[in-house]
């Protein structure tokens, strides 16, 4: 979801408003402690739900940046949560993999409520069959045990379902459970951890891959 379908670091333009020429580093220090707070909660059994972890990241952001907002931002920030940008290419990337045959589902560390209002504001849900929340388990990938229980909703053997990510760490932890892997390296300067744990395919965009796909079957 976050940064393959939709751009959390967009949440720079509402905070520029709020922080100055605080924003760009205040929205990036956010993603970053939201996903700590997510791997370290998962590590330690603490389980909260991401959008407690979201919550307590931007609590975080504003002491670590020295910029306290009142509540009433903090809501409205959090409310733009839902309202992220879809990167332009995805709503036809996902229409040409839906024709192609492929059953497409949204995977995610966010609560299934949130991420389904998230998909519906960029008109995206529709193209997808079903959304799959990491809640439902109580954890957070990288966990093995939210790649297989993605296997096991969509009905695929674990070698017969592939995970689309932009995020590294997403990539190895699905490759790692013997699901197939795409990273989507959105970023030219984006780099793959040496961990000897490669995707299956790299694509700078989404709409590379059905194109990919039609070659492959030909």
């Amino acid at each position: 979801m976050y940064g393959t379908l939709v751009e959390p670091l967009a949440l720079a333009e509402p905070l520029r408003a709020l922080v100055g020429e605080q924003a760009v580093q205040f929205a990036g220090l956010w993603r970053t402690k939201q996903l700590e707070y997510s791997f370290r909660r998962g590590l330690m059994r603490r389980y909260v739900d991401f959008d407690v972890c979201t919550q307590q990241a931007l609590q975080y952001a504003q002491k670590a940046l020295k910029c306290e907002l009142p509540e009433s931002d903090q809501a409205r920030l959090l409310d733009a949560y839902l309202h992220l940008p879809a990167f332009s290419e995805v709503a036809g990337a996902l229409k040409a993999l839906k024709v192609q045959g492929h059953r497409l589902v949204a995977f995610s560390n966010g609560v299934e409520g949130s991420i389904r209002s998230l998909l519906g504001n960029v008109r995206l849900l529709s193209h997808l069959e079903d959304v799959v929340s990491v809640d439902d388990l109580r954890t957070f990938k990288p966990d093995p045990e939210v790649y297989a229980y993605l296997a096991r909703r969509t009905g695929r053997p674990l070698a017969e379902t592939w995970l689309v990510s932009s995020n590294a760490w997403d990539v190895i932890g699905a490759k790692m459970t013997g699901l197939r892997a795409v990273w989507v390296k959105r970023q030219a300067d984006a780099l793959f951890d040496p961990w000897d744990v490669e995707p299956d395919l790299i694509v700078n965009r989404l709409d590379e891959l059905p194109v990919w796909f039609a070659n492959r079957t030909t």
